[in-house]
């Protein structure tokens, strides 16, 4: 994919959407292409396309757009029965956006059955950046002051794109993907991508969609929320919220 020249933000936006194939041209592994780089208006016209990075250091800049899709729909959530006991026992706490480059790097850390990571250092400062400006965020789990699990992901209009997450202790992870969903759903949000299945997803409510039907939620939770007034068109998630243990409440604006 070549440079594109600077010019106005949202007119940079169409700019870096149109550079990508179409995503039908996408391998059967949900490969599109390679090259780029990740420049904040080209990470956010990539997700508007349904698209994202996945490489790790000694690869070339590799983009996905795997079919079927993986999503969570926010009304099938549900948590294992087991889940449910230990989240009410564990006394956990939950905040937003209170630790997102912590939650990022506890997400690339070291693994069990799993070798490296694919958040490397550019893909760490790129979506640092994404986060300072408002279309990152993380939600971060807590016993006492210790960040034990989270997640992170990216907005834009009513569509989430989750991730990563991690726990450091037992379902703490669970109990972030829990609050996620909460949130998402007091902010009106019609998608959440999960990007590809997983056990742990499928085992909460996740499902497989088609690429056509993917691309028509995807039309309606991002196309659709653009804001011409906003210099990259879409408006970024500034509010700040706070958990009390049973629910979200939106405190200010940043």
């Amino acid at each position: 994919m070549s440079e594109v020249p600077p010019e106005r933000p949202a007119d940079l936006v169409a700019a870096y959407a149109e550079q990508f194939p179409p995503l039908e041209a996408a391998r059967e592994d949900g490969l599109l292409c390679r090259g780029g780089d990740l420049h904040p208006v080209r990470l956010l016209a990539a997700y508007s396309r349904g698209i994202f990075p996945w490489y790790s250091e000694d690869m070339p800049l590799l983009w996905w757009s795997p079919a079927p899709r993986c999503i969570l729909p926010l009304d099938k959530f549900r948590l294992p029965r087991r889940s449910i006991r230990t989240l009410r026992k564990a006394g956990f706490r939950l905040s937003c956006d209170a630790a997102f480059a912590e939650v990022m790097l506890q997400c690339a850390g070291p693994r069990r059955r799993e070798q490296g990571t694919w958040i490397t250092r550019d893909m760490f400062r790129a979506y640092v950046r994404l986060h300072e400006m408002g279309y990152a965020h993380s939600i971060e789990t807590w016993q006492g002051d210790t960040l034990v699990g989270g997640l992170y992901g990216v907005s834009l209009g009513r569509a989430f794109f989750g991730e990563s997450m991690f726990h450091r202790v037992s379902e703490a992870s669970r109990a972030a993907l829990t609050g996620l969903v909460d949130l998402l759903r007091l902010r009106g949000t019609l998608l959440l991508d999960c990007q590809q299945d997983t056990p742990h997803i499928m085992g909460m409510g996740g499902e497989l969609v088609s690429r056509p039907a993917f691309e028509e939620l995807l039309e309606r939770s991002v196309r659709q929320e653009e804001d011409p007034a906003c210099p990259l068109r879409w408006q970024p998630w500034r509010e700040r919220y706070i958990h009390d243990g049973r629910q979200w409440h939106e405190v200010d604006h940043r």
